[in-house]
């Protein structure tokens, strides 16, 4: 019978159980590892998605991504076809596709830079919601939140609507708290902005 770890103790154990698996991923030859991350890269790309609708992976905390695949996996978190993706997932493989995930480069925007208009709206609502104390300064993430600088637009939205409408359950309900406050204005005015950076 597999055991199954609440949310809180794949983070406590995360450290310990990263540290015993980084031995097996750094044995096992990359050709092997590839192979297991090539469903990940066809949806998700080397890094940056290509994909509308489709979140980037690269640049990912492991313990961000562990937590995401363990939601997938026990159905916390519906989002086909990732649950079934993460089905067969043990404790074991989802610090090993964590980590893979954590190695891709993080996505960058290629685009021109947000417009002044824009940006100051969008850096006063950063400021006034205080994104960057748990994203991190660049919002690029840290230890279990999520890197969300250079995220798809179309996505940031879609996952702010969600935690607003409390249709996409986080593993702590911060997120949901404080898109409570976010008129549709301000979802699309951040995700236009934090796109873009």
């Amino acid at each position: 019978m597999r055991r199954r770890l609440s949310a809180r103790a794949i983070r406590g154990l995360a450290p310990a159980l990263g540290a015993l698996l980084a031995g097996a991923a750094l044995a096992a030859p990359d050709a092997a590892m590839q192979e297991r991350v090539a469903p990940c890269i066809a949806c998700h790309g080397e890094g940056t998605s290509q994909t509308e609708g489709v979140p980037s992976l690269g640049g990912q905390p492991a313990d961000y991504v562990v937590t995401q695949l363990f939601q997938f996996r026990e159905k916390q978190r519906e989002a086909p076809p990732m649950n079934d993706v993460a089905a067969g997932f043990s404790d074991d493989d989802l610090r090993v596709y964590a980590d893979a995930v954590a190695a891709l480069p993080p996505p960058a925007w290629a685009g021109p830079p947000a417009d002044p208009g824009l940006a100051a709206r969008a850096q006063a609502l950063v400021a006034k919601h205080q994104c960057n104390s748990c994203h991190g300064p660049d919002l690029a993430g840290r230890d279990s939140i999520p890197r969300i600088r250079a995220q798809r637009e179309e996505y940031l939205a879609k996952a702010l609507a969600g935690y607003k409408s409390n249709a996409r359950p986080g593993y702590d309900p911060a997120m949901n708290e404080v898109a409570q406050e976010l008129s549709e204005a301000d979802i699309k005015d951040l995700a236009a902005y934090v796109s873009r950076l």
